[in-house]
């Protein structure tokens, strides 16, 4: 499919626009097919830049939320509709930001895992159950160009074009298999989830921070993270543009004393100016100014069970309990011809093996469940598996 069947609308950049869309998108009936576009790796954070909608009797519409920041009069519009959206938890967050949020949703990409394709991406979900292919090479660009060109409004457009038709094929599949009630109970853990807490330490989730061992070491890289953060949000560029995660970890391994010796460094050199260097050196230089109790802890303080790899030590028959557990879901997803991480998040199998509740039975396995966050399907499915993993004598 490489046009969309009414052409490209024009992209909605005024209030007057909006309302029209607001009035349009109201009186449409049957699901609304909704996308975003981010600039990831281009721009500061995880804003929407262009939105997609379609629905029957609406048409499609392109908005730009840069011009219309506030789109609440359109999520109110929608309100009680089914959104139909591919991968929901990528884009929900940007949509949010924005004044849309859904209060039923359709996951087209969450559909085709629960009911066992092998590739769950929209192109060949759609190639694979409707028999279109759609033209997929605009998918990384930065979307916060503007004006947005038009192989770049074609695509967007495409994205939402079939994505309905998608839906209804999906859950006639997954009423076939039995699983459209474990789909609606999915569906609806995601539209009513709150939002993500911040992440506690981002600093941590720097690329290569594996090599850094040391508290001084993980100081530095926890002083330079901050500041290209802040230069980042400042300039509104992604933060990989300001200065590398490897750069971060260079500067962290090999403590540099001054900006001759930093500008040695790989990602510091010919390109990085002076004033740059000194503000980097400045940073690692708060950090080797830091005394002991200043400096970061090893790791983040641990909740829940130890990783896996350390059971065997430290609790050998939680080991077996775990080993027996993974063995039963694995062979139960098989069964079930989907992902075991759909069936049940390995997290909540490693802390049900963990601390097994006091008394196991099926009663006392599902409340863990429960307690965890499963859903009703998962917990019907699952706590068998488990009650058996948890009750099994280890073999000599």
């Amino acid at each position: 499919m490489l046009e969309p069947r009414e052409g490209i609308p024009p992209v909605i950049a005024d209030e007057a626009g909006l309302a029209e869309a607001v009035a349009a998108f109201a009186a449409g009936t049957g699901p609304v097919a909704v996308d975003a576009e981010r600039a990831s790796g281009y721009r500061y954070g995880q804003r929407a830049y262009l939105v997609q909608l379609r629905r029957q009797g609406s048409g499609t519409a392109l908005i730009d939320p840069v011009a219309c920041p506030d789109l609440s009069a359109l999520g109110e519009a929608l309100s009680g509709t089914e959104w139909v959206l591919h991968a929901a938890t990528q884009d929900l967050p940007c949509l949010r930001e924005i004044g849309m949020v859904p209060t039923r949703l359709f996951d087209t990409e969450l559909a085709g895992r629960l009911a066992g394709f092998p590739r769950v991406g929209l192109g060949a979900m759609v190639e694979n159950v409707l028999g279109f292919v759609l033209e997929k090479g605009h998918s990384a660009v930065d979307w916060s160009t503007r004006p947005l060109p038009e192989p770049w409004l074609r695509y967007a457009a495409l994205d939402v074009e079939l994505l309905v038709d998608l839906r209804d094929a999906l859950e006639k599949e997954l009423d076939r298999q039995g699983k459209l009630e474990w789909a609606r109970q999915e569906f609806d853990a995601i539209a009513s989830a709150p939002p993500p807490e911040p992440r506690k330490d981002p600093w941590r989730r720097t690329s290569g921070m594996h090599k850094v061992r040391r508290r001084r070491q993980m100081a530095v890289v926890r002083e330079l993270w901050q500041t290209r953060d802040r230069i980042a949000q400042r300039r509104d560029v992604s933060p990989g543009k300001v200065l590398p995660d490897a750069a971060i970890v260079e500067a962290a391994l090999a403590l540099p004393a001054n900006v001759h010796a930093l500008a040695a460094l790989n990602g510091f050199g010919q390109r990085v100016g002076r004033r740059q260097l000194e503000q980097w050196q400045a940073a690692v230089d708060r950090a080797r100014a830091l005394s002991e109790s200043q400096l970061p802890q090893p790791g983040q303080p641990v909740t829940g069970p130890p990783p896996p790899r350390a059971w065997a030590d430290k609790d050998p028959e939680a080991a077996a309990r775990l080993s027996a557990a993974r063995a039963g879901v694995s062979a139960l997803a098989e069964r079930l011809n989907m992902p075991q991480e759909n069936l049940i998040t390995p997290d909540t199998v490693r802390r049900v093996c963990w601390e097994p509740p006091q008394t196991v039975d099926a009663e006392s396995v599902a409340r863990a469940l429960a307690g965890l966050g499963a859903r009703a399907w998962q917990i019907e499915q699952v706590t068998p598996v488990l009650v058996e993993a948890l009750t099994a004598r280890p073999s000599a």
